[in-house]
């Protein structure tokens, strides 16, 4: 890497804030580029308790994600998607994508939340260039033309570079750039972990409910499958006051048994869905937005965290030329690819939910129709998984 030759002193090359799965992975991509960062986070994560042997939070990581997660030294482990079966209460046409077809080894894996954020801070702490601050708040952030100095309750540091990876409700972007544009999809998900009657069989189950799509995600045994299920606030009220018994025999009416019957459920975890996107990348000199602190989409999709990942790996090609690592130059273009490409996803995930949420018989006719014509057209279902595996020129080229 080319020296820093700055005249003003700096505690660190990089300061990044948020230590969840996407702030970890930066910091770590950082070092490994010899560059001295600083971690700050309020707390060491540490793992949720599990009833059925599975956290309760998981992520559906693309093969590009696994990939690049390989080559930081951080192993991914899970149950691998080889298939995944789509179709809607409403109608009878179906969409099936297929590993096989598209001539790759897996869709995707789904992975627990808290290992993979435990092998990050593992190697993270195996780093001599990294220094992990904890029970640190912003408080505040100073930019300058050769640095940015981030503030907390506790101490100061100074960087080259300020990497927002705080989450939705980043306290980064809300004190140096304006507010996000929201998109309230009148939703709210419900997530848990199964155990069925049938394995999983490695594919991935999604059906669009009325109130929302609920999907079935294979697990990291063949009879556990993680729930992820969007629906209104009230149905969400009514679905978590359920005894386990009753949603169990809910959610397998909903899915149609597609898995037989589902014999237990962990606890019910929910949270708002509410689709955000930050108006810049960049919002302040030597400042950049990642991950959920940049955009947040519906997880329909399950694109979330491998748009965040997507991010350190881009910002890890514009690292690796070396020099100052918050020069503007490099920084402009980095944040209007990642503009582009979150903004285009933003507005995909708002028209599919808006589709899938015709109830009219006309339209549902009509989105029936266009799915049964997608499902019979390889090359497009291919070329549309390649965009969302992030192996498509579209995905690529934003990186």
């Amino acid at each position: 890497m080319t020296p820093v030759t700055h005249q003003t002193e700096v505690d660190a090359d990089i300061c990044v804030v948020g230590g969840g799965m996407v702030g970890a992975a930066a910091a770590l991509a950082a070092s490994r580029r010899g560059l001295k960062v600083v971690l700050w986070e309020r707390r060491q994560p540490l793992p949720a308790p599990q009833r059925l042997g599975m956290g309760l939070r998981t992520v559906a990581l693309n093969p590009v994600v696994e990939a690049f997660l390989a080559r930081l030294g951080v192993p991914v482990d899970g149950s691998t998607i080889h298939d995944m079966r789509i179709w809607e209460e409403l109608g009878t046409a179906q969409l099936h994508f297929s590993a096989a077809a598209l001539g790759v080894q897996s869709l995707g894996r789904i992975v627990e939340n808290d290992q993979v954020v435990a092998a990050l801070w593992a190697e993270l702490g195996r780093a001599d260039n990294v220094d992990i601050h904890l029970g640190v708040d912003v408080v505040d952030v100073q930019t300058g033309v050769d640095a940015v100095t981030v503030i907390g309750e506790q101490g100061r540091v100074k960087a080259r570079l300020l990497i927002a990876a705080d989450g939705a409700a980043s306290r980064v972007r809300d004190l140096v750039g304006p507010a996000p544009q929201r998109f309230d999809t009148r939703q709210a998900a419900l997530a848990t972990i199964v155990q069925t009657e049938r394995a999983h069989d490695h594919t991935a189950l999604q059906c669009f409910l009325q109130d929302g799509p609920v999907a079935l995600l294979p697990g990291k045994t063949p009879n556990l499958s993680a729930v992820v299920w969007s629906q209104s606030h009230a149905r969400l009220a009514e679905r978590l006051a359920l005894s386990d018994s009753a949603f169990c025999q809910a959610l397998e009416v909903a899915v149609d048994g597609a898995l037989g019957r589902i014999e237990a459920v962990d606890q019910r975890l929910s949270f708002p869905l509410v689709q955000q996107l930050a108006r810049t990348v960049r919002p302040a000199d030597r400042v950049i937005l990642i991950g959920d602190a940049q955009r947040v989409l519906h997880p329909l999709a399950g694109m979330g965290v491998n748009l965040g990942f997507e991010d350190v790996e881009a910002l890890d090609v514009y690292l690796a030329d070396g020099g100052d690592p918050g020069q503007q130059t490099g920084l402009a273009g980095f944040a209007r690819r990642r503009q582009v490409r979150s903004a285009s996803l933003v507005r995909l995930m708002s028209g599919l939910q808006q589709v899938y949420g015709w109830r009219t018989p006309g339209l549902s006719w009509l989105r029936n129709t266009g799915v049964r014509w997608l499902d019979s057209m390889p090359a497009v279902k291919q070329q549309m998984l390649r965009e969302a595996l992030g192996t498509g020129p579209i995905a690529k080229a934003m990186r």
